[in-house]
């Protein structure tokens, strides 16, 4: 059994290394969901984003449009729904107050609902402070066309009337208007679903004599840059898709960004057809998207000066003839990236490949079906926990043909040690005659000495596309077992310092290497669940293995109580199923583990009269 036991410890040290890499330089800090607050009522005006400039094709922004003083007081819309609640300011007609009610930034009694969106409204002051919310909003306007006067075309700071509606609510749209005086008026029309989809229609009326021509866009506006997980594997940023090609871009990537506009810089996409545009946080995203067919230009743009990271989407120029009016139409996501919700929109109204706003990563082809399946069975079972042990069980369903011929092979080497034996007594210290022998042996007893680790090696990418499911995934946010398992996205908060829980003592922050140190519950049952299963082998001869074999189990236990509990579930399940798997097989084939022997081996022992350190003494 030593070159399978050699193999097992290969692939353990290799995970573990894995694992600790991983662990040590890649995660997070731990941070808080966005700063929320309440609705706002009433709201002055503050700094404006960056509008494009006369002309669709230029890409420099104008100049900001002269807004009221600031602090000013200006109407608002009441927004709410099921799942939002908020307000749209008159003051340029913008979407900038939104809570997201099915979302709390903590699970304790009265926690504030997730504020998505904020008002221009923080002083200078406020935003260099993280805990204050950064201004951040959607804004709709017209660019005018050529020989058209900038201020005949309303702009981020115009102030709009309501013209229709009173509560903006699903099923309840409601109608701002502005009169530019010169014979255009412009409506700006929003409508709500029961989830997080606005519908906006803007629409200019030409009642002049002479022809008119405007361009329509909309803005996405981040007011500094936000606090981020800032995690290797997880995107937050840009995210986008043109004609089927996934765009994504980091905040710092957007400031590096060497194509200029004036004072600001901005990378352009013409989009024939299909796509979207917008901002992703880890587990909400305010995204446009224009009808599908409708061709536009997808910007990316950062202001320098202004501080200000923006997303548009700009709509060719259009001349309205007089006596006619000009609609364009076109959706903003708003809200929780939520798999079946943002799925649905594909369906309807067709925003294409939408499902992946989600950070799947680079083992997409892993976490999309591993995450239906833990969706599906959500589904069934009504708990997310139990939903991660269901999977464990398919999952080893999945690989049980190759666990299976792993495990017929370590029986048949271990019916082959007894010739193993003679062969080591004949080749006395010449090992490059014992391994030559060795492997005779194995293949002409057709052993493969390789796949004991092979189903261990398997479990790598299972194990790191369940975790990023497990991460960015807002289905397993604060998703409760039982008892105090209450968040399977993070860390077993239970600890040995205050005897988990009996004490009325605080414990190291979840999710820091201190308090994966202090013996969280699901950590010790890693430990010794891969304890248990190191038993299933005779302990090796060689002290450098005996040595690896005896710390691996603990050195596992504390990398991996700093996990999400969740993912810890799901290895712990990995290995019972594995102990039995491997016991009853090898049992089948005549080779069943002397599972209470290996461990009275692996125990020190020390006959009565031996003395520390002097082997055999006492004799």
């Amino acid at each position: 059994m030593e070159d399978n036991n050699r193999n097992l410890i290969l692939a353990t040290v290799l995970s573990f290394l894995v694992i600790l890499v991983w662990y040590t330089v890649f995660a997070p800090e731990p941070v808080s969901d966005q700063p929320s607050g309440q609705p706002i009522a009433e709201q002055g005006i503050g700094d404006q984003p960056l509008v494009p400039a006369g002309t669709p094709a230029a890409t420099a922004p104008a100049d900001l449009a002269e807004a009221p003083a600031a602090g000013e007081p200006v109407g608002r819309v009441p927004i709410q729904s099921e799942a939002l609640a908020g307000s749209i300011s008159l003051a340029g007609g913008r979407i900038d107050d939104l809570l997201l009610t099915r979302y709390q930034e903590t699970q304790d009694a009265g926690s504030p609902d997730v504020r998505l969106l904020s008002p221009s409204s923080a002083t200078a002051d406020d935003r260099v402070n993280v805990n204050v919310t950064r201004p951040y909003y959607a804004v709709y306007g017209w660019t005018p066309g050529p020989g058209t006067d900038a201020a005949a075309v309303p702009n981020p700071a115009t102030v709009w009337t309501l013209e229709d509606g009173q509560t903006l609510a699903p099923g309840q749209p409601v109608t701002l208007a502005w009169d530019n005086g010169a014979g255009q008026i412009f409506r700006r029309t929003f409508a709500l679903d029961d989830n997080y989809l606005f519908t906006v229609s803007q629409s200019v009326e030409n009642t002049g004599d002479a022809a008119f021509s405007a361009a329509p866009y909309g803005i996405i506006a981040r007011h500094g840059r936000p606090v981020t997980e800032n995690f290797f594997i997880l995107h937050e940023g840009v995210v986008g898709m043109v004609d089927g090609t996934l765009i994504e871009m980091k905040y710092n990537a957007m400031t590096d960004m060497d194509r200029v506009e004036r004072e600001g810089r901005a990378e352009i996409y013409e989009v024939s057809g299909n796509g979207w545009i917008g901002f992703t946080d880890k587990y909400w995203m305010t995204s446009l998207a224009p009808a599908p067919g409708q061709a536009f230009t997808a910007v990316v743009k950062y202001a320098e000066g202004a501080d200000i990271y923006q997303t548009e989407a700009r709509f060719p120029m259009q001349t309205v003839q007089p006596g006619t009016t000009l609609t364009a139409d076109s959706y903003l996501f708003a809200g929780a990236k939520v798999w079946d919700v943002i799925r649905s929109y594909e369906e309807n109204p067709g925003i294409q490949r939408f499902v992946d706003s989600i950070d799947w990563g680079w083992f997409h082809f892993l976490t999309k079906p591993i995450f239906r399946l833990l969706h599906w069975l959500h589904g069934i079972i009504g708990n997310m926990g139990w939903a991660i042990i269901a999977l464990t069980f398919v999952l080893k369903t999945l690989v049980f043909p190759l666990a299976r011929k792993s495990y017929i092979s370590m029986a048949k080497m271990k019916e082959l040690q007894p010739q193993m034996e003679e062969i080591k007594a004949r080749t006395g210290e010449d090992r490059m005659k014992f391994q030559r022998e060795v492997m005779e042996l194995y293949k002409r007893e057709k052993v493969n000495p390789a796949a004991g680790c092979l189903p261990i090696l398997l479990q790598i990418p299972i194990f790191f596309s369940l975790y990023k499911v497990i991460f960015v995934t807002i289905e397993l946010r604060h998703a409760p077992w039982f008892g105090w398992i209450q968040d399977l996205s993070a860390p077993d908060p239970s600890s040995l310092l205050n005897l988990y829980g009996l004490l009325p003592y605080g414990v190291p922050a979840q999710g820091t290497l201190l308090h994966s140190l202090t013996l969280p519950v699901l950590a010790i049952a890693l430990g010794v669940s891969m304890w248990l299963q190191q038993r299933l082998n005779p302990t090796p001869t060689d002290p450098t293995q005996k040595m690896i074999f005896a710390w691996m189990p603990w050195i596992f236990m504390f990398m991996l109580g700093g996990f999400a509990s969740g993912l810890v579930l799901y290895w712990i399940t990995n290995n019972v199923i594995t102990i039995i798997q491997q016991y009853t097989i090898m049992s089948l084939h005549g080779a069943r583990p002397d599972l209470f022997g290996n461990i009275r081996a692996s125990m020190p022992s020390r006959k009565r009269g031996d003395k520390p350190g002097k082997e055999g003494a006492g004799k």
